[in-house]
């Protein structure tokens, strides 16, 4: 069985992927820290998790397995979903690999040290429609492989 584990305090795609798990059967979970209205759709589980920098992180990182798929624009989170075998995309629809999350994570470190020096004060492009559109063609070829990988465990 594959999971769909949503970070959904910011995600811009929660509507996108409740839309292809349902298409698939696919059970979802929201994992926020509130301020989220739970969905009617049975396969869909709002995880209400504590307020703080990490608790929905650990909370999916402490529940996804092989072949699930996480939905986050969290670099360290993605990192800890690869490491249980499961697969990560951002609500852009580019995937976390195990090639290149070394050196997103490196990136991120970098990125953050010049931020806090005051070097860097922009943040990342506007999602655009280009994005979401991506996140769907991106979502539905991994629920493919995500179901490649559950039948080959």
């Amino acid at each position: 069985m594959v999971d769909i584990y949503i970070d959904a305090d910011a995600c811009p795609v929660k509507d996108e992927t409740l839309r292809v798990a349902a298409r698939h059967g696919l059970k979802t979970y929201l994992v926020s820290d509130g301020g989220i209205r739970p969905p009617r759709n049975p396969l869909v589980e709002l995880v209400i998790v504590a307020p703080g920098a990490d608790a929905a992180d650990d909370w999916i990182a402490g529940h996804i397995q092989k072949a699930d798929i996480c939905v986050t624009n969290d670099i360290p989170l993605a990192a800890r979903c690869l490491e249980r075998g499961a697969l990560a995309l951002k609500p852009n629809g580019d995937a976390f690999t195990q090639n290149g999350i070394g050196l997103a994570l490196a990136n991120r470190e970098l990125m953050q040290s010049l931020r806090d020096r005051g070097e860097i004060t922009g943040g990342p492009r506007p999602f655009n429609k280009t994005d979401r559109s991506r996140f769907l063609n991106r979502l539905e070829t991994t629920v493919q492989a995500a179901y490649t990988m559950a039948r080959c465990q």
